[in-house]
């Protein structure tokens, strides 16, 4: 793992730190006709969502609705052709779907925005099988890691749990991930290691010992994330980097093992470093936030020292591009999963770009919105829309988790509902 973290921090270091030149614009008129597009597609949702569908097939139409409504707004707004829209709404979507169906019946008090979290994770895995030349579906063992950080994740975040006790918690952890069994000590302990057995019980141990240096090697880094990054002690820009590149890339890695319980080289090479990306995108996300909290990233640290972040954004766009070639050189995965992919990788950086905007240099964040489909002032007018309207939201997540075929989904262990069953 160490020769992978160095190889991807020499890639990031070889990486142009100025905007690349590829990629689509957009003049004002060109956004503000995909800002229309935006705001139909969101009212008609709106709309669907302000209705009590309390009959079974009203809930599948009003899905199905929604579905139209997004597909009509990908063509408009994002120049996505008929392939990419169908993939979109008949892949990724009900992927997530299913995937919110299943952690509900693990446990039916699980948050909706945890729900959301994790399904992040179970998206970047069915993105990965068609490029591993596996099909597009949720597992077991998909269910179990995704679920297992908002889990151990949010425990760790929690302000009001100590260090110490964070600590003991990421020993026991280890423990179960090593294949050890002790006792848990609570009901979150025991949601954590039942997870951890649907991915036994795909992947025995004794045949698949990759997936568990992974995901060893996983928590690991988010043990050192806890310790460094979020402690008092020195940690430069070169540690900070490297923690970051740990974390991102190992969790990526990990999902990639658990396509199929194993990975060759380039794929390992290529999961990783969409790992790392990712990881630096989410820390570009979260910098307002992550200032607030004190935790070290590259863009807090260049932040705290009143310096722009244009540079790093920059590198980090150039870094998409990177990734871009190492997933062309892979067999398998049709040219429209990988464009999308492509897509959303940009759009993570412009969009993160568009909600801190105070961060970079005013000519820096003109020529970012000219490769932004919607101007920046919609975007975050937009977000402060969707954030007070997160109960209108929560009903319509209600309404997906609502099983599309004509039966329920067979539970895929006995460990199903445990946390639920258990008070």
């Amino acid at each position: 793992m160490r020769g992978q973290v160095e190889r991807s921090i020499a890639e990031w270091s070889s990486t142009p730190a100025r905007l690349p030149d590829n990629g689509p614009r957009y003049s004002p008129s060109d956004q503000k006709e995909r800002e229309r597009a935006y705001d139909e597609a969101l009212e008609s949702v709106e709309n669907e969502a302000r209705r009590a569908a309390k009959k079974r097939a009203d809930r599948l139409a009003m899905q199905e609705r929604i579905l139209v409504s997004f597909g009509r707004f990908a063509g408009r707004a994002l120049d996505l052709d008929g392939d990419a829209v169908e993939l979109l709404t008949g892949g990724f979507m009900p992927i997530g779907a299913e995937f919110a169906q299943r952690a509900r019946r693990f446990d039916a008090k699980l948050p909706h925005e945890d729900i959301t979290q994790a399904c992040r994770n179970a998206w970047t895995v069915c993105g990965l099988q068609p490029l591993l030349g596996e099909a597009m579906r949720i597992t077991p063992s998909i269910t179990g890691y995704s679920l297992l950080y908002p889990y151990s994740d949010n425990y760790l975040d929690a302000a009001e749990i100590g260090r110490d006790e964070k600590l003991r918690f990421s020993r026991r952890f280890r423990e179960r991930l090593r294949g050890e069994t002790p006792q848990p000590l609570n009901q979150h302990e025991k949601s954590i290691w039942d997870l951890v057995a649907m991915i036994e019980l795909q992947y025995p141990r004794e045949g698949f010992p990759q997936v568990y240096d992974c995901l060893l090697a996983i928590h690991d880094a988010q043990v050192e994330s806890l310790a460094q990054l979020k402690g008092q002690g020195a940690c430069d820009d070169s540690e900070v980097l490297r923690i970051s590149c740990a974390k991102g890339g190992s969790s990526v890695l990990a999902d990639a093992c658990l396509c199929r319980g194993w990975v060759n080289d380039e794929e390992s090479g290529f999961a990783f470093d969409w790992g790392m990306l990712l990881q630096l995108g989410d820390d570009l996300q979260d910098v307002r936030v992550d200032m607030k909290r004190g935790s070290k990233t590259l863009f807090t640290r260049a932040t705290a020292a009143r310096q722009p972040i244009d540079e790093i954004a920059a590198r980090l766009l150039n870094m998409s591009e990177r990734v871009s070639e190492r997933m062309e050189r892979l067999p398998h995965g049709s040219s429209v999963l990988k464009g999308l992919l492509r897509m959303s990788w940009r759009s993570l950086i412009v969009m993160a770009v568009a909600d801190a905007q105070e961060y970079f240099t005013p000519a820096f964040a003109a020529e970012m919105e000219r490769r932004s489909p919607f101007r920046f002032g919609f975007l975050r007018a937009r977000q402060k829309q969707l954030t007070k309207r997160r109960g209108l939201y929560a009903n319509l997540f209600e309404i997906f988790l609502e099983p599309a075929g004509s039966t329920a989904i067979e539970p895929e262990c006995n460990l199903c509902g445990a946390a639920a069953a258990n008070p």
